[in-house]
């Protein structure tokens, strides 16, 4: 499967990624820059952590204007498969392929530390082959990670079964004592109703290495490689 790693100014992440989808799981990888009109042809593109514009305005409310984001939005509008992580699923909320919203953490706070979660579900390219009560270690790093939707758009959310993952202790139990950034529901990842794309706040790709004593993260990246299709 071929990849693209979108570079925003401000990224912070995308060599992370690139190292993790190229050297550790072996898959060819585009460095696609923010400026770019053209996918070069990947199958699934991948939108990094970091601080794209610095932040300003709302995290992610500039980058959706990048000239790459409208080659993004093709794309899966096309069936393509996108992943946003951290400010990448900060920038799909913005962009409108995932709804929600994410806001400032309750303790308006920057949090880096490791957390554990929960998948909500088998039913994503990214999730299907996770273990349902096994909680994940992954660490989160941001300042706006807390989750939001209306009522209207939970419902769907849970009616379509679009919850990919869900803050919780190491044991699995999900509840506010166990919910880093006040995120509604716990909420920490998501897809779209065609499940083709996904977010989460959470940063797989920084427990993917046995160099780092943690390779939890690497379990979403097989998932995707196993059931994704090019």
């Amino acid at each position: 499967m071929k990849f693209g790693v979108v570079t925003f100014p401000g990224s912070n992440c995308d060599e992370d990624m690139v190292y993790v989808l190229e050297t550790l799981m072996g898959q060819q990888v585009e460095k696609l820059w923010h400026k770019d009109a053209d996918l070069k042809g990947v199958d699934f593109v991948v939108l990094p952590g970091g601080f794209s514009y610095g932040d300003y305005l709302r995290s992610g409310a500039i980058a959706k204007l990048s000239p790459i984001m409208g080659e993004v939005i093709k794309h899966a509008n096309n069936g393509g498969y996108v992943l946003g992580v951290c400010n990448g699923f900060q920038i799909l909320t913005e962009a409108g392929l995932l709804e929600g919203a994410l806001l400032h953490n309750d303790n308006q706070k920057f949090i880096c530390k490791n957390v554990h979660i929960k998948p909500a579900t088998n039913n994503s390219a990214i999730t299907k082959d996770l273990d349902l009560e096994k909680a994940y270690q992954i660490p989160i790093a941001h300042g706006e990670g807390r989750y939001y939707a209306s009522e209207e758009v939970r419902k769907k959310l849970m009616d379509n079964d679009q919850i990919l993952f869900r803050y919780s202790s190491e044991e699995g139990q999900v509840d506010m004592d166990n919910n880093p950034n006040g995120s509604i529901n716990n909420i920490a990842g998501i897809c779209n109703e065609n499940r083709n794309v996904f977010g989460m706040m959470p940063h797989p790709e920084r427990c993917a290495d046995e160099a780092l004593n943690n390779v939890d993260g690497r379990a979403l990246f097989e998932s995707i490689l196993k059931n994704c299709k090019n």
